[in-house]
């Protein structure tokens, strides 16, 4: 008889735990987009305010690279544009002179003209100041064309410096260390006071307020989930109860893959598996790698 009671139990346990085994109908891993965020510039980091778990805004600054090197660089830089600036000639200025020969020019032409008029004067007077005026007119070109290419050359020069002066800034700007992703600080792989370079890992972010359960479906079950549909997402609160929220399924796959040793599907004797995720909003408890369960 105690046998009899001792087998009657055992079945039920088994069955019992066969039951909380199929209750669900996939499971999978807890995953986020995290984002690497790495160093523009190399040099000393001075400041780097972050630490793992902080929540970081968009757009926060939160330290910044040594900068002197390219401070003294973008003065110098300024400096010569001035420089550069400096020499470009006052075309108004440099042709004013022959500007007021030439009008001496034209009066005499006219005074001589008034002459030949009254017969005082010959025709060659007039001509040979005519032929002055002319001759003054391709000075003032000849200058004016000079003085154009040498200001046109130390443009050239002062554009060339001003799209250094534009790199420097860039630099500038890019040591100083900004948070472009809303989220959570997962590793921090730099320290102040550490040397970096362009390109340089400083810590790794996710934003966690939105976490995606990566589960997998058998066959049978991939015909019943739908994008956009919605399922009960459960997690382990302890060691017998779980923790339910609503997820939404947003991707599906158009691919069969074999099952992943560490995910158990509801059916165990699928080979092939769909993997799908599901949106879940996080409450600050899921965490990245955490294991869940769905169901329809």
């Amino acid at each position: 008889m105690r046998t009899l009671i001792t087998t009657t139990i055992a079945a039920l346990t088994l069955a019992s735990c066969g039951n909380k085994d199929n209750q669900f109908d996939a499971s999978g891993t807890f995953e986020a987009v995290e984002t690497i965020v790495s160093a523009e510039a190399s040099g000393l980091i001075k400041t780097l305010n972050i630490e793992e778990g902080q929540q970081l805004q968009a757009g926060q600054t939160i330290g910044y690279i040594d900068t002197v090197q390219l401070s003294l660089q973008k003065r110098q830089i300024e400096a010569q544009i001035n420089a550069v600036l400096s020499r470009k000639p006052n075309i108004a200025a440099e042709t004013a002179a022959l500007q007021e020969e030439l009008r001496h020019a034209r009066q005499e032409q006219q005074r001589i003209a008034n002459l030949v008029k009254a017969d005082a004067a010959t025709q060659k007077q007039l001509d040979d100041a005519t032929s002055q005026i002319n001759v003054i007119r391709k000075r003032i070109t000849a200058q004016q064309t000079s003085l154009g290419t040498t200001t046109s050359s130390l443009s050239d020069e002062a554009q060339a410096l001003q799209a250094q002066l534009a790199q420097i800034k860039d630099q500038l700007a890019k040591s100083e260390i900004v948070n472009d992703v809303e989220g959570s600080v997962i590793t921090k792989y730099a320290e102040a006071n550490e040397m970096t370079a362009m390109g340089k890992p400083l810590y790794k972010i996710a934003n966690m307020t939105t976490i995606t359960l990566r589960a997998y479906l058998t066959g049978d079950q991939f015909a019943k989930a739908k994008i956009g549909q919605k399922v009960k997402v459960f997690v382990d609160a302890d060691a017998e109860n779980y923790k339910s929220y609503e997820g939404t399924i947003e991707w599906i796959s158009d691919k069969a893959e074999f099952t992943p040793k560490t995910i158990q599907t509801k059916d165990e004797r699928a080979n092939l598996v769909y993997a799908v995720k599901v949106k879940v909003k996080n409450d600050g408890l899921l965490k990245i790698g955490m294991y869940g369960e769905i169901k329809f």
